[in-house]
């Protein structure tokens, strides 16, 4: 595995520091470096991680693994966002053993997309890869993601992420078939063809040109886990958000089976309850980041489109026989409720002020 490992210092800083901070912070770091030190970074992963440093001393083990090619430089940042436990202690560990190219950042600003935008901000790599801190990366998962933006001249790759089950996976669990629930298993999987696509992939598995990050800002600090005032659990949105401005934009976006992680699947994650919650408050994300179509007539600011949807999918739900259907028409109406929700509560904002 040919590597560039460059020391570097944690850098306390925060995603809203001017320009003037971060270019001095950048000249700083690059006069700590000889000429011969100093080599251009083609990718930059960013790892965003808050209380969970068993599981990231698990995807860092992980990323000693990739196979890299000698002439594709990279560097890691994994940015801490106020971590109470190991986390900075386990990054240290992995300095010491000087098998990756990694560095630590420290973001105060609880919320992951203040994490992102610092390690995006500082990122020195043409492309900034994002990966979650309990994902379990491939051995080729960078090289793919290079060679995809090298072939396909893409704005943003998509990967693929398989599920990684630690429990036996339910019955009443379609994750891959026409009933499939993939977003509370964290499952992102178009097939094994290369292929320009027109949804947003998941934010476990990403990467972009770091320029147009400049070009059409970063990501939204009102969305996202941890954020102040998000959405909870099935609420990100900051990644999907950013892909549909992109997309909104005339940007490519191509998804590469190659790039590929595993995200585990816990016990917490496969109760029926957790599944209704997720995409209740997935609906409400819809709603917040513009996703669903506008539509002028509304009952109290709700599209009429919604009440429809929702008298149909209760209706597959209530008068369904077969148990696994009746199960995810449920989780459509609790989605389509969510919707709603957030409709209604938007509505009433803009009627205050």
């Amino acid at each position: 595995m040919g590597l560039v490992c460059i020391g570097r210092a944690g850098y306390h800083g925060r995603a809203e520091d001017s320009d003037d901070d971060q270019q001095a912070y950048r000249k700083e770091r690059e006069s700590r470096l000889t000429l011969s030190e100093y080599i251009p970074v083609n990718i930059s992963v960013i790892i965003s991680t808050y209380n969970r440093a068993e599981s990231l001393r698990r995807t860092l083990d992980s990323l000693e693994s990739l196979c890299v090619p000698p002439e594709l430089s990279w560097e890691l940042i994994v940015v801490d966002n106020n971590s109470s436990d190991p986390t900075k202690a386990i990054v240290n560990e992995f300095q010491q053993r000087n098998k990756l190219p990694i560095q630590y950042l420290f973001e105060p600003k609880q919320g992951k997309s203040h994490a992102q935008n610092l390690g995006v901000r500082l990122a020195e790599g043409e492309i900034v890869a994002l990966t979650d801190d309990d994902c379990i990366v491939d051995h080729a998962w960078l090289s793919s993601i290079w060679q995809t933006f090298v072939s396909y001249r893409c704005t943003a790759v998509g990967g693929r992420i398989l599920p990684t089950w630690l429990v036996k996976k339910p019955d009443w669990l379609d994750e891959a078939g026409p009933l499939k629930l993939a977003g509370p298993i964290v499952r992102f999987d178009l097939g094994n063809e290369t292929k320009v696509i027109t949804t947003s992939p998941f934010g476990a598995n990403m990467a972009f040109r770091r320029a147009i990050f400049d070009k059409y800002g970063y990501f939204k600090t009102d969305l996202g886990p941890n954020a102040a005032g998000a959405i909870r659990v099935g609420g990100g949105g900051d990644d999907t958000e950013f892909c549909r401005r992109l997309l909104s934009h005339g940007e490519k976006i191509v998804y590469c089976a190659e790039a590929l992680v595993y995200h585990p699947v816990e016990k917490e994650r496969i109760r029926k309850n957790y599944f209704y919650l997720w995409y209740f408050n997935y609906g409400r994300v819809v709603i917040k980041t513009g996703m669903a179509p506008a539509e002028a007539r509304c009952y109290f600011g709700v599209p009429r489109y919604l009440v429809r949807m929702l008298a149909v999918r209760a209706s597959k739900w209530l008068f369904s026989l077969n148990p696994k259907k009746r199960f995810y028409y449920r989780v459509e109406t609790y989605e389509t409720v969510g919707q709603i929700v957030q409709a209604f509560l938007e509505a009433r904002t803009r009627g205050e002020n």
